[in-house]
Parts: C-alpha cells; structure tokens; sequence
C-alpha cells in the first residue's frame, strides 16, 4: 500500500486532554520534510523528500504518475547556531509538477560516530525502477551519510519484496521507517507491510508482516485497508515498536501501535485508537509520543495533524493542538524538548517546529 498523503474526506477523532504548549518554527524553506533525527553531535537532520523534476516518469501504487529529479535531501540545523543547511543532496525524488507529495529520502536515523542511515521510497512495484536509469537507482535502498555529507546507496530493500513479497498481493514497496542499532537497521516498509532488518553484511531479513484490518468503506460497507506501517522505535523493554498509517480508506481510529520482539515474529497490538500515525518515539519516563499525519482523518481535506503522549499509566494528552499541519516526522531531545517536521507534503513550504513541555 501506498502512502497518499493528499487525500480527501472528512472524520473525527477524540482525545482525553489536550494541552496548550508553544510550537516555534526553527527552519523553513523544506522541500517535503519527512524523518527527523539527532546526530551524536547534537545537530539536527532532516530528510527532504524533494522536489521531483522532469523525467522520466513512472505509475505509482497511489494512483499518480510523478516524475524523476534528484531534488532529495539532507538538511542540517544546528541548534546552537541556529542555522541550516543542506548537507547532502542528489538524491532521488519523484513528484508531479508542484513538487507536492513526493516520494524520495523517507527518514534518517544515525548509530556509532555519526552515519546517518536513510530510507529513500519508491511507493510502486520495484520493477518500475528499471525505467529510471541510474538516477533512480537509489529509490527503494537504504542509503548511508558520512558525517561529511557524502551519501552510498546500501541495502536494496526494493529487491527483497519483489523477491520474497513476505505479506502476499501485488508487490509494492515504499521504504519508509528507520531505526540505527549498532551492526544493524530496521526498517518499516509501508507497501510491503512488514518490518525488515539489515544486518552488518547487507543482508536484509524479515522480522515481521501486518495484517490487513477492515475499516468501513465509503459506501458504508466493511472492505479491507492494508496495515501501511511507518515508523519504528525501541522500545524501553528493547522490543521494536511499530505506529501503522492504516491503507484506503484511512478510518479514523483505526491506526495501532504493534509491539514486534527484537527476535521478530507475529506483532501485538499494545496501543491502538490512533489516526494515520507517521511517526512514534519513546520518551526517558516511558511515555509514547504519537504522531499523526491527518488528526481527522486522509480523506479528510483537513491538513490539522496531531501530536499525542501516552504515559506509562495509559493516560493520552495532545500536545500543540492546531498548531501542527500535516506533520512528517519526530525527535525528542534529551530535555524533553520535541521536534516536528511541519507541512511534510509541500515543496518549499515545510518547517520543523519546536515544542517544550
């Protein structure tokens, strides 16, 4: 399954507190910012899936035709400075010709003395990169960054579900999620519908597959909406931990937090009751950081996003209510302080903003 960001309908989702805190912009001018992670040094990254540019062009799973550039990248904001810059760039990027939406560098994720590990997507059969050339190849990897910026295309994970496709139906792939451990990655794939691991050597393996859930159709009657999961997380018990953007027709509510063991298997289900989640972390307490994509819902038209913390003891707060618009990713600091991408769907509109507790 695909994720189609620019859907259209309109739902609810209800929380039990909400809780007014300040969101300030410290970086703009973002090219559909997406992952959100910290360096060892402290800096921030983000990865910007692009742009787009002229060509060529190929079908995506989510029903569009966008065309090829090398407009993704890398951005670095120093915290202390505060200045950004795009540290790494010519990455592959597929967009239509606002440059909205597309599909490119997912997330980034950073292990050791600063390699940053990113996903780059692709959101169609892997097959399709043919039509590419060399300035695609990288579309469905994982990608490594030098601290110095340089990039090297890794893991092929298109390659592993066009072999294996481990959750059955048409083969799609659109790497998305990272996590960096030491000698390995994991990494959701939300057209695959399964968490896959890279080991030290390259070699990608299956942890786990999500199940498809029903979800009530626009007529009314149940149908089937694919898992789409997006994010990853250790969690503190040092299981992986799972947020799912949930497939057509993106019900409200649906949306679950599964629990994977570090050894993989069949996911648990230990939180549910999100909406279209794009990215989760964990705070030092133990509390769950939720982020949602659309608060009411893609077919909603509403681009109002949602933040959540669920405590230990279950108890959920929104966190900056209405101040967060189609948000892509999530960071914490070692403070507290939180860190959002902003308008991850607009070329040349996105933001990171800061929220303090």
């Amino acid at each position: 399954m695909s994720l189609s960001f620019l859907s259209k309908y309109v739902f609810l989702a209800a929380l039990s507190a909400t809780s007014i805190l300040a969101a300030d912009v410290i970086a703009s001018g973002l090219n559909n910012p997406r992952g959100i992670a910290f360096s060892p040094n402290g800096d921030l990254f983000v990865a910007e899936a692009g742009t787009g540019g002229t060509g060529p062009c190929i079908p995506t799973s989510n029903g569009t035709t966008p065309c090829l550039g090398t407009t993704g990248s890398i951005t670095r904001i120093d915290l202390r400075k505060g200045t950004q810059d795009r540290v790494a760039t010519g990455f592959p990027s597929l967009a239509g010709s606002n440059g909205n939406g597309a599909i490119g560098p997912a997330d980034i994720s950073f292990q050791g003395q600063g390699n940053g590990y990113i996903t780059v997507g692709l959101t169609a059969n892997p097959a399709s990169r043919s039509a590419l050339g060399n300035a695609g190849a990288a579309m469905a990897h994982e990608a490594r960054m030098q601290p110095n910026g340089k990039w090297s295309v890794e893991a092929d994970l298109g390659l592993f579900e066009m072999t294996n496709n481990p959750a059955g139906g048409p083969v799609d792939t659109n790497p998305f999620g990272i996590l960096a451990l030491p000698g390995k990655q994991i990494v959701t794939d939300a057209g695959g519908n399964d968490l896959l691991e890279i080991g030290a050597n390259g070699t990608v393996n299956l942890l786990a597959v999500f199940p498809s859930q029903l979800a009530v159709g626009p007529g009314g009657g149940m149908i089937p909406a694919e898992a789409v999961p997006t994010t990853v997380a250790l969690g503190p018990d040092g299981a992986y931990y799972v947020g799912q953007l949930t497939g057509f027709p993106f019900q409200p509510g649906l949306a679950n937090v599964y629990r994977v063991s570090a050894e993989g298997g069949t996911p648990t289900v230990a939180y549910s009751g999100f909406t279209n989640i794009i990215s989760i972390a964990f705070g030092p307490d133990g509390s769950l950081y939720v982020l949602e994509i659309s608060k009411n819902g893609l077919r909603s038209g509403n681009p109002v996003g949602a933040l959540i913390k669920v405590l230990p003891d279950g108890t959920r707060t929104e966190l900056a209510a209405g101040q967060l618009f189609m948000p892509g990713g999530l960071a914490l600091a070692s403070d507290g302080t939180i860190y959002v991408t902003n308008w991850s769907v607009l070329a040349g509109g996105g933001q990171v903003l800061r929220i303090q507790q």
